[in-house]
C-alpha cells in the first residue's frame, strides 16, 4: 500500500488539474487582480493538503470546497489589507520620529551635565531665574515677581546665569 503522503498527494494533483484554471478564473473575477487570485489558487489547493486523505476522496462538489476554502482565504486577505492600510494611515498622522545618533546623544548628554555642574556654582535666586527664562520662557519681568526681586535684580541674575553658563566654560575646553 503507498504511503499516505503520496495519496493524499495524488489526490490533490487531480484536483489541482481539474480545477485550477476554473479556480484561478473565478477569484481573477471576484478579486479583479490576476496576482492575488494566482496566490490564493496556490493556498487554496494547500488548504485542502491538511485535510485527511478520505475526506477528500469523499468530495462530490470540489469546486464547492474550493470555493468556500477560496472565500475564506479571501476574507483573510482583505482583512490583512484592511489592518495594513489602517496601521499606515496612522502612521502617516504621527510626527516624524526625530531619532537621534548615539554619538549626539553623548555630546547633548555631556553639554547638560556641564551645564548643571556650572550652574550648581550659582546662588540658587540666579540658578532659578535662569531656569525660569531658559526652560519655563518667562518674561523678566515675571520672573522679578516670581522671585520677589525688582526688575534688574532679575536681569542681573539672567545675565550672570548666561555668562557662567556661555562664556566661563574654559575647564571644558
Amino acid at each position: 500500500m503507498p504511503a499516505l503522503d503520496s495519496v493524499v498527494s495524488r489526490e490533490i494533483t487531480t484536483l489541482y488539474s481539474d480545477h485550477h484554471r476554473w479556480l484561478q478564473a473565478w477569484l481573477r473575477r471576484k478579486l479583479g487582480n490576476a496576482f492575488d487570485a494566482a496566490d490564493l489558487a496556490q493556498d487554496a489547493y494547500l488548504r485542502l493538503m491538511g485535510r485527511d486523505v478520505q475526506e477528500i476522496r469523499a468530495l462530490r462538489e470540489p469546486r464547492a470546497m474550493l470555493v468556500t476554502i477560496a472565500q475564506g482565504l479571501a476574507a483573510n486577505l482583505y482583512r490583512r489589507r484592511a489592518i495594513e492600510q489602517a496601521y499606515l494611515e496612522t502612521l502617516a498622522l504621527q510626527p516624524q520620529p526625530t531619532a537621534i545618533s548615539p554619538e549626539r546623544r553623548a555630546i547633548v548628554l555631556e553639554a547638560l551635565v556641564e551645564i548643571d555642574r556650572l550652574l550648581g556654582e550659582l546662588p540658587l535666586p540666579v540658578r532659578q531665574a535662569f531656569l525660569l527664562s531658559q526652560i519655563e520662557g518667562m518674561r523678566q519681568a515675571d520672573i522679578a515677581v516670581e522671585l520677589g526681586v525688582s526688575l534688574p535684580t532679575a536681569r542681573r541674575y539672567i545675565a550672570r546665569a548666561v555668562v557662567q553658563v556661555c562664556f566661563l566654560n574654559d575647564s571644558a575646553a
